[in-house]
């Protein structure tokens, strides 16, 4: 029996700022265009995680009105502070004076893009678009030309085994005359995607980060609104790891929220590395802990950050649809900023498919995005940016700082574009040639454990349903990560979803508790052997971010 189908003339995986933009903008320009939006999450914004700082250019473009409509947007940045921490108990401030100028944030926001996305959601719901919280897409749905024609969503109501439940439903076929793809960091369908078409041929390895945060509800003598911290150093530069932390006092003086967070490359070498807890680590440090002090901890999740720049960007066009935003890689990662280059590219997108159907054609490749992409300020601002990465893992972390405050201050303009070859899940260095690490127990104040904390992510999945975490070789954690690396899936997952367990004869196994996934990727990018793979799990599931 075929499948239910649904057909419309643009179909959009993923409500974030990309497929969010896309789907305003071309109602925007021709309210006859039917959209539908996807979205994996039990809401919109469920499963967004961001730091926030928020540039609004973009959204100014999308909605010159945006004050006046209500956007959640009003912390606006009034202090900013750099540290270089050079210790755990030392710290250096950088005068905002010798920063370069893309490192500042005047007239930015600290913002939830999760509640940010939720109104992105209601001013397209208000301009005619359909939008389908709590459905996956699990499959990418190919025509007979090779051309992408939509997608399938996840069947609903399966059993661990694969068997039918009393509850089972079908996926179904979403159909479009062209399919945009915004579902983030390493989506699964984008990474089929790019494969598929061979998109990121002569292009580097895409790189990422994992962005560990929390927040807090903490005394108001302690809370500055408006005030952004950011930081490198400690404890990252313990293991030559590149990355940073945040603080970002939101709310006002009522709420006396602050975000804090630290953002982990993901190109680490030391298998016993783990970014949660040297997150742990980092809230102690008394430049963190006087805004943390006698407060409560709120809540917590964990995502992927696609960091590669332009240099690792696949082609963003193929037959009958795009990547856009994340799952291309329009992060501006020096910036610390993704959100407005994210919906800058579904504008894009957006304007270019109208052109398209307006000339009647349709699962054709979008060539002239190629064009209207590069030429828009969101590429351009990327092209200036994109020796920052690289030069940290060429130089390392003290010589490619270096570097990069240079390169930074003249704005791109060096006549060069530095590349990093290895991918991020080639890098680790056996456990025989890593010095051990011993993180301090979490003292319930300040650090915390992973359960405590995948508590407050409000991470849920359906009971009994198959296993979204996939190894293709279920031999190969055994016999090459517990001999090599001693399995640092242990240690990279920031929700304890991988644990090795001894049987009764004494063999070593890996378990897997997808329950507490909450959807980071991190797995699917840093194991050694590319053994797993992440893919949607039934729609709905995962955690809810709405707040973060």
């Amino acid at each position: 029996m075929p499948r239910e189908q649904m057909h419309y003339d643009v179909v959009i995986i993923g409500a974030g700022p990309a497929g969010l933009a896309a789907a305003c903008r071309l109602r925007q320009i021709d309210s006859s265009v039917s959209v539908c939006l996807l979205e994996k999450g039990a809401e919109i914004g469920a499963h967004i995680l961001s730091g926030a700082v928020f540039e609004p250019k973009a959204l100014a473009e999308l909605f010159p009105n945006w004050r006046e409509l209500g956007a959640p947007i009003t912390t606006v940045v009034n202090a900013e502070n750099w540290f270089y921490l050079r210790s755990n108990k030392k710290a250096l401030e950088i005068p905002n004076g010798l920063l370069p100028a893309t490192l500042h944030n005047d007239s930015n926001y600290i913002i939830s893009l999760g509640q940010l996305c939720q109104w992105l959601g209601e001013q397209a719901t208000a301009l005619g678009v359909d939008i389908f919280p709590g459905f996956a897409a699990a499959q990418v749905l190919y025509r007979d030309d090779g051309s992408v024609g939509g997608v399938i969503t996840g069947d609903m109501g399966r059993a661990a085994d694969g068997s039918e439940k009393s509850d089972f439903a079908e996926g179904i076929e979403l159909h479009g005359k062209y399919t945009l793809f915004c579902e983030g960091s390493r989506g699964h369908l984008g990474k089929e995607l790019i494969s598929h078409f061979n998109l990121d041929k002569n292009k580097d390895p895409q790189h990422y980060a994992l962005g560990v945060k929390e927040i807090w509800r903490v005394p108001a003598a302690q809370h500055k609104a408006g005030l952004v911290l950011h930081s490198f150093g400690w404890p990252l530069s313990e293991t030559n790891t590149s990355g940073g932390g945040f603080l970002y006092h939101a709310g006002n003086a009522e709420t006396t929220e602050i975000a804090v967070g630290l953002i982990t490359d993901l190109c680490y070498s030391n298998p016993h590395l783990s970014p949660f807890d040297e997150f742990q680590r980092y809230k102690h440090h008394p430049v963190i802990a006087q805004y943390l002090q006698g407060g409560e901890r709120i809540a917590y999740g964990a995502r992927a950050i696609t960091k590669g720049g332009v240099q690792s960007q696949p082609q963003m066009f193929f037959a009958g649809g795009l990547l856009l935003g994340d799952d291309a890689g329009t992060l501006n990662f020096t910036k610390i900023k993704g959100s407005h280059t994210a919906m800058k590219s579904g504008m894009i997108g957006a304007e270019v498919i109208i052109k398209a159907l307006s000339a009647g054609r349709t699962h054709d490749e979008l060539r002239e995005f190629k064009t209207a992409y590069a030429n828009s300020w969101a590429y351009q601002e990327l092209f200036a940016q994109r020796n920052i990465g690289p030069a940290q893992q060429k130089f390392g972390t003290q010589l490619g700082s270096v570097y990069s405050f240079f390169d930074m201050h003249l704005r791109g303009k060096l006549p060069w574009t530095l590349h990093n070859k290895r991918a991020d899940h080639t890098q680790l260095k056996t456990t025989s040639q890593a010095t051990p690490i011993n993180y301090p127990k979490p003292d319930g104040k300040l650090s915390f454990d992973k359960l405590s904390s995948v508590y407050l992510s409000n991470t849920n999945h359906a009971e009994n349903q198959p296993c979204h975490l996939h190894l293709k070789d279920t031999s190969v954690p055994i016999n090459i990560n517990l001999v090599h690396y001693d399995e640092p899936a242990q240690r990279y997952c920031p929700a304890g979803v991988y644990e090795i367990i001894v049987t009764g004869s004494g063999e070593k196994k890996l378990h897997i508790n997808s329950q507490n996934c909450v959807h980071c990727k991190t797995c699917d990018i840093k194991d050694p052997t590319q053994n797993i793979e992440w893919v949607t799990p039934e729609g709905g599931g995962g955690p809810n971010y709405s707040a973060m």
